[in-house]
């Protein structure tokens, strides 16, 4: 009991990136710059999908709550991020401030790879089977995919984040990170850690693997598909449908395999940083960016709205 008293009273701080104040500085404003481009421009996307019935349609639906997921996944870490800079590390966290940052950047991390998957498997029913594309991709499925998505996102990530804090915490309260993400956390527990890191490895697996297979072999029948039309027009369209959504995938779980299933020695705290700076701050940046500028039914509302002004 008084082990749990003393783990509860901790408060972490988070390493500053610097020890010079002038840099950061410099990266506050360059995280602040990101944090805000990516919460207009997401908020743009699903605005825009909201207002315009023509877009009310399956693929739109997932694009406009994959815009509003990456607003809360962003918002979960960078208010806290950037009060850090500004304060060189000095802006304390509770445990349970830290436990529930961690919750719901899991759950929103999560919820988005298996997101990404439906969004993949959306897109082989419209170019495979475009007959009957709004037979199959009903309004009443596309629902349950989205609370499915997030149902499975609160599963993995409540258990893993209980289990962790279970865990007790000594004197070393500096994470070295600029979030309370899991491995940085768990290495400043004074204990045995080894089924903590364990249970991370499997449950990082099973959201990033299954997801990615679903997404793998969805695409290996659309490129089929695709390679059977005719039409040079018909080739470029449904290419840069899909295209779009590998740059998107490529860059989600690229990052999150390299530091949630690297081996533990090869952890490298820093390296872990600057990549998890890719994928909680640039990464919701580009979504926006890179289905705006590939998609010509979302450009075209985009300046119809404009004009209104």
């Amino acid at each position: 009991m008084e082990e749990i008293n003393k783990t509860a009273k901790i408060q972490f701080f988070f390493r500053p990136f610097s020890a010079d104040p002038k840099v950061q500085v410099v990266i506050f404003v360059a995280f602040l710059v990101m944090y805000l481009t990516s919460l207009s421009g997401n908020a743009i996307i699903a605005v825009i999908v909201k207002i315009n019935h023509s877009l009310h349609i399956p693929m739109y639906f997932f694009l406009a709550n994959l815009a509003v997921l990456e607003i809360f996944y962003t918002s979960s870490i960078a208010p806290l991020a950037l009060a850090n800079l500004l304060s060189m590390g000095k802006t304390p966290v509770s445990i349970t401030g830290c436990g529930t940052q961690m919750f719901f950047f899991v759950f929103l991390g999560g919820v988005d790879c298996v997101l990404l998957a439906v969004m993949a498997y959306d897109r082989f029913i419209a170019i495979c089977y475009p007959l009957r594309y709004t037979l199959i991709m009903s309004w009443p499925l596309c629902v349950e995919l989205m609370v499915g998505s997030l149902v499975l996102g609160f599963l993995l990530s409540l258990p893993l984040t209980i289990l962790i804090f279970h865990l007790p915490f000594c004197n070393n309260s500096e994470i070295y990170h600029f979030y309370c993400d899991m491995p940085a956390v768990m290495r400043l527990a004074c204990a045995d850690t080894h089924v903590h890191q364990t249970a991370l490895y499997i449950i990082s697996f099973i959201v990033l693997s299954i997801p990615l297979s679903v997404i793998s072999i969805s695409y290996v029948f659309i490129v089929v598909a695709i390679l059977q039309i005719q039409s040079a027009e018909g080739h470029h369209r449904a290419f840069s449908t899909c295209s779009s959504h590998i740059l998107v995938v490529f860059l989600q779980y690229g990052c999150t395999s390299f530091i949630y299933l690297s081996p533990s020695s090869s952890y490298s705290p820093e390296m872990d940083r600057v990549v998890s700076v890719v994928y909680t701050f640039i990464t919701p940046i580009l979504n926006p960016l890179i289905y705006s500028m590939r998609n010509k039914e979302l450009k075209d509302a985009l300046r119809r709205a404009l004009s209104k002004f």
